[in-house]
């Protein structure tokens, strides 16, 4: 079987070990407030400062300045993606909601309290086995599809620990920086571990690589992650291709408000 056939138990078994704080650091009491230097951002409760190491820190701090900066990070409330399911999906950072929509198929679902509700051709379906089904995947839904979108902001996570594997190359042959991110106890499968790829010229990721446990020598897949465009106070890139196919992720949309309504919509709402 192919690597990238996108069955249920694929996504599963590439869900990141994600932070777990599913409406963003902003949302709780003691959180880190903004860095006043935008060339680094605080770490999150729980990043394993001890067992990652000052280059692989430094190089995470590059990162987020290049992709907008923690400043811009925490401004973004409202994300807006598809997934390579063919699925959309709507996140407000600061609340939790979480939005997916595919078909006439809506679930609309707040990552905190873990309820929700499920719509078909705008009929709540909640209660029936298809609903009762699709809710119960939202949460690791969410954690799988926000990863691909947004790895690049969640390199000083909550469990992850990040060190410095050296100097590599792109799929293109480019010189690159090379990330190890392992991660502890957290997220849906914390077995994994990835190697991100930096552009030392740019600062931004440019590939990265997922192995189903740090253990492995090889990677199950290795993509791009690129094509960067500014959406909203951020930057974010579109392209997961392996450089045989055209995968990437579409309607990719950041913003610093919410349209009241929008969240609980239970009809399919128009990609932003």
């Amino acid at each position: 079987m192919r690597v990238f056939r996108f069955s249920l138990l694929l996504l599963v078994g590439s869900l990141g070990a994600c932070q777990s704080n599913p409406a963003g650091p902003t949302a709780k009491a003691g959180s880190p407030q903004p860095a006043a230097d935008p060339a680094s951002y605080p770490a999150a409760a729980g990043f394993d400062a001890a067992g990652s190491d000052a280059r692989a820190t430094q190089l995470a701090d590059q990162v987020m300045r290049a992709m907008g900066g923690y400043p811009a990070w925490e401004q973004t409330r409202l994300l807006g993606w598809d997934f390579l399911d063919g699925s959309y999906q709507l996140w407000d950072k600061q609340t939790g909601d979480f939005r997916w929509q595919k078909d006439s198929t809506v679930a609309v679902y707040n990552l905190q309290s873990k309820q929700g509700k499920a719509y078909r051709n705008g009929r709540d379906i909640s209660a029936t086995p298809d609903g009762e089904k699709l809710l119960s995947r939202m949460y690791p839904i969410w954690v799988n599809n926000s990863w691909w979108l947004l790895m690049p902001f969640k390199l000083k996570d909550s469990g992850v620990t990040l060190t410095y594997q050296g100097a590599g190359k792109l799929m293109n042959g480019q010189p690159a920086e090379v990330l190890n991110m392992t991660f502890r106890n957290v997220g849906v499968t914390p077995d994994n571990k990835y190697e991100v790829l930096i552009d030392p010229q740019t600062s931004l990721v440019e590939e990265w690589a997922y192995f189903p446990k740090a253990t492995d020598a090889q990677p199950a897949f290795r993509r791009r992650w690129s094509s960067y465009q500014q959406y909203g106070p951020i930057r974010l890139a579109s392209d997961r291709s392996d450089g045989q196919d055209g995968r990437g992720l579409g309607h990719i949309s950041a913003s610093t408000t919410v349209p009241a309504g929008l969240m609980q919509n239970p009809q399919p709402v128009e990609k932003r």
